[in-house]
């Protein structure tokens, strides 16, 4: 088996279409069903289900698939260690948020651009549970997650920094000017969100659930984005839990004010990967460099 077909092989399977994997190979996508059939033919089986536009892995192409990343990480490893480690280079596939790619990362993604520009760096937004399944099914090489818990099965995880969160609304809101906000107070206001499966989001439910009447539960007014969902708060569309950092410019202008309740709950950004897994050279950089980074930031 020829390891550009495995890098191949790997690709789509991790994005399961060949037009997404031609795009991120930089190859035409009739290469990319070329190779494909070429290991499938050296191997005797099929890979892949073509179903239509969509396609899935075979049981063949699901047990060649852990073995395929054990090759292609065995081979990065093998050639940093054969040309050194003065040049960092190799891909590298992030799962993040939006919150922190827009408000955290950028020192992080600004060094590895201009220092280690060797570091193929690809960015994918997805949360929670999604992000945790694509790092134990090795799509994701690493992955920013933003948790009350600190603990993942199958997964290896570094805590970054402790996520302040804010509840926010437009100047003039009636609970601004109160000394304390309580939870009971929360229940009944208009309430804007982002999409779920945001932690921060998920709590916030979780919380004011806990005082509505059995059966009734809390609804979100949602608006899919950080920015969206800030813009809706400073209209006086209602109020909004989000991370203090990605409010903090609007609390400075007085766009958005910063209302007096506490959340009883802690989110820490944390910084994982696939429990066990072998990490290569310019791997173990970026999470070296995260800790440094999103730390300070924090």
């Amino acid at each position: 088996m020829e390891l550009r077909l495995l890098v191949t092989f790997e690709k789509v399977a991790t994005v399961l279409s060949f037009t997404q994997a031609a795009a991120e190979l930089k190859y035409a996508q009739s290469s990319v069903t070329g190779q494909i059939r070429a290991l499938e033919s050296s191997l005797g089986t099929e890979l892949f289900d073509r179903l239509g536009s969509r396609i899935r892995l075979t049981e063949s192409g699901e047990r060649l698939l852990p073995y395929a990343r054990q090759i292609i990480e065995l081979t990065e490893e093998a050639r940093a260690a054969v040309v050194g480690a003065e040049e960092p280079s190799g891909a590298l596939t992030v799962g993040t948020m939006e919150s922190l790619t827009s408000y955290r990362l950028l020192p992080l993604l600004e060094l590895f651009h201009h220092r280690y520009p060797g570091v193929r760096l690809s960015l994918r937004t997805t949360i929670g549970d999604e992000t945790r399944q694509a790092l134990r099914q090795g799509a994701y090489d690493v992955g920013f997650l933003m948790e009350e818990e600190t603990r993942h099965a199958g997964l290896d995880v570094a805590v970054l920094a402790v996520e302040p969160l804010a509840l926010v609304a437009a100047p003039g809101h009636a609970l601004a000017g109160v000394p304390a906000a309580r939870t009971a107070d929360l229940v009944g206001q208009s309430l804007l969100a982002t999409e779920p499966g945001c932690a921060y989001r998920d709590l916030f439910e979780r919380e004011l659930n806990s005082l509505e009447p059995a059966g009734s539960g809390v609804s979100f007014t949602e608006f899919g984005t950080i920015e969206a969902t800030k813009r809706a708060a400073a209209a006086g569309l209602g109020i909004a839990l989000l991370p203090e950092v990605t409010v903090a410019a609007e609390l400075a202008e007085g766009t958005l004010v910063r209302l007096p309740w506490e959340a009883p709950f802690t989110l820490r950004t944390q910084l994982a990967w696939r429990a066990g897994k072998r990490l290569p050279g310019h791997v173990r950089l970026f999470v070296k460099q995260a800790r440094r980074l999103v730390s300070e930031e924090g």
